[in-house]
């Protein structure tokens, strides 16, 4: 089906169809024309048709060529650019040849013309073919009527067809939903005789459509890095919330370390898993013996986790007066002290921070909106 109507829409219609079709009668009113056995005849006064569109199966179907111009201006550069060349001395009507499509596609695509509509049976049946002719005969309606219609039908049958009709025929609304159904169900279009025949005949299109499928698999594993190191730098932002919380208003098992003992009565707090986690490891840090070498390089992992906390609490603080975070001063002093001495781990400690920031502001507004 689409190998008629894309050589039609990229050639001007050099396949010939084989298919033939008797005389069809549409109903209808059509601004003063109708349709009949015979063609399409005027129903107020006595304007016959002066003018024929030839199919491939050799049919031809008499109309009237100031609805076709009307309609089309591609069919209206056709008639009367002949009529201008030929003048009055050939007294046959001026003939619009059609090809490359089925001739009951051809009869659907005049009904358009006159009609401005086509029944769902026809869209049913051609709307590839009445895409590439609309396409060719520039009627962007009837365009964007054949696109929404095979959006909607599209499957793993269809997708190699339509694809290669999108590229053809500039529609890029349907060239992506056929991406995206490759995306998502490569395998089974694998298996379709679509997909073979674009194999054996079309390698290009075949190379750019493996491409998309491998940018396409690229960005979503980004998508999924990107996801997970937010998940990260939420949970880090969620951290500082808790460290916070728990240095000035103490929880469950920790109590602020200038303050009254820690209260087990305390409801939970908004971030209560990350919270837990922080004061069993805060409990540690209080009691480990190799805290002070951790800090130097040696020691433990849960107190060299510690360490980092506190320095990353103390680059995201933005307290004026003395904070109650045990060592945030005279981490901010630290920091102050090796301003203008920054090497590759600061420079990666320092996009560390600001993706805290952003995770804790966007956290904010997550909430606010909420």
């Amino acid at each position: 089906m689409v190998q008629e109507a894309a050589r039609f829409a990229g050639a001007g219609g050099l396949h010939e169809s084989a298919l033939t079709v008797t005389g069809r009668n549409f109903a209808g009113d059509c601004g003063g024309y109708g349709v009949g056995d015979g063609g399409y005849f005027s129903t107020r006064g006595n304007t016959a048709p002066d003018a024929r569109v030839v199919t491939s199966g050799g049919r031809s179907i008499p109309v009237h060529s100031s609805v076709l111009a009307m309609a089309s201006p591609v069919l209206e550069a056709a008639l009367f650019d002949r009529r201008r060349r030929v003048g009055n001395s050939d007294k046959a009507p001026p003939a619009v040849p059609i090809l490359g499509v089925p001739c009951d596609a051809v009869s659907a695509f005049i009904r358009y013309l006159y009609e401005t509509r086509c029944t769902s049976e026809e869209m049913e049946r051609y709307a590839m073919h009445l895409l590439a002719l609309s396409h060719v005969y520039q009627l962007p309606r009837l365009k964007r009527a054949c696109v929404g219609s095979l959006v909607d039908r599209l499957d793993a049958e269809t997708v190699v067809d339509a694809l290669q009709l999108a590229r053809l025929c500039d529609a890029p609304r349907l060239y992506v939903r056929c991406m995206k159904l490759l995306a998502a169900d490569f395998a089974a279009v694998e298996k379709t005789e679509g997909w073979r025949f674009l194999q054996a005949n079309d390698p290009w299109l075949e190379l750019e459509i493996l491409q998309a499928l491998h940018e396409i698999d690229l960005r979503e594993k980004r998508r999924a890095r990107n996801r997970k190191a937010q998940s990260v730098y939420l949970q880090l932002s969620e951290a500082m919330e808790c460290l916070r919380h728990i240095c000035t208003e103490g929880c469950t098992e920790v109590g602020p370390h200038d303050g009254d003992r820690p209260c087990r009565s305390r409801g939970p707090c908004p971030w209560f898993r990350t919270c837990q986690g922080l004061q069993r490891l805060i409990r540690h840090f209080a009691t480990c013996e190799r805290k002070k070498t951790t800090a130097t390089g040696g020691g433990c992992a849960q107190c060299k986790r510690m360490w980092q906390i506190l320095r990353l609490h103390a680059s995201v603080c933005d307290q004026p007066e003395p904070c109650r975070v045990p060592l945030c001063n005279q981490f901010k002093l630290r920091t102050q002290q090796q301003t203008g001495k920054k090497g590759d781990d600061d420079a990666r400690w320092g996009l560390l921070v600001r993706k805290v920031v952003s995770a804790k502001v966007m956290s904010a507004l997550a909430r606010k909106t909420n």
